[in-house]
């Protein structure tokens, strides 16, 4: 079994829930990453992601102005460490994302992704088929 632990990324980025949809873009830009973990304290209470912002942009809010706390309006959708990376992909689906705050207790402890899972599982299937074709020779059938 596959678990979260296993392909998350440990070391997630979060933004003040004070802070703009601009500076969230910059720290984006400047980490080359796609979202941000919404922080009260240390507290996560959301997340913003690229797609956030040019919904933000295109309803005419200025990114300069408008706190990345809009955000915090969607119920933030969690998973453990300990769990396996299926329940994670079932928990994406039906919450409509695409990436989970990885929690243990109170404490964020990373981040896993669509690509996180399917990665994991291309990997997977692949040393499989390596297994298989390791095991299997094909008969001989000189003459």
């Amino acid at each position: 079994m596959i678990y979260v632990r296993d392909v998350m990324t440990g070391n997630v980025r979060t933004i003040p829930a004070k802070a703009t949809v601009r500076e969230a873009a910059k720290e984006m830009a400047r980490w080359k990453i796609g979202s941000l973990v919404i922080a009260d304290g240390r507290k996560p209470v959301g997340i913003i992601t690229e797609g956030d912002i040019s919904k933000a942009v295109a309803r005419g809010l200025d990114p300069a102005k408008t706190p990345v706390s809009i955000q915090k309006k969607k119920k933030l959708v969690t998973v453990e460490p300990g769990e396996r990376i299926e329940i994670a992909a079932k928990t994406m689906a039906s919450a409509g994302v695409k990436k989970l705050p990885v929690m243990e207790g109170a404490n964020l402890v990373g981040i896993i992704t669509q690509t996180d899972i399917v990665n994991s599982s291309f990997a997977l299937v692949t040393s499989l088929k390596e297994m298989v074709q390791a095991r299997y020779r094909p008969p001989d059938f000189e003459m």
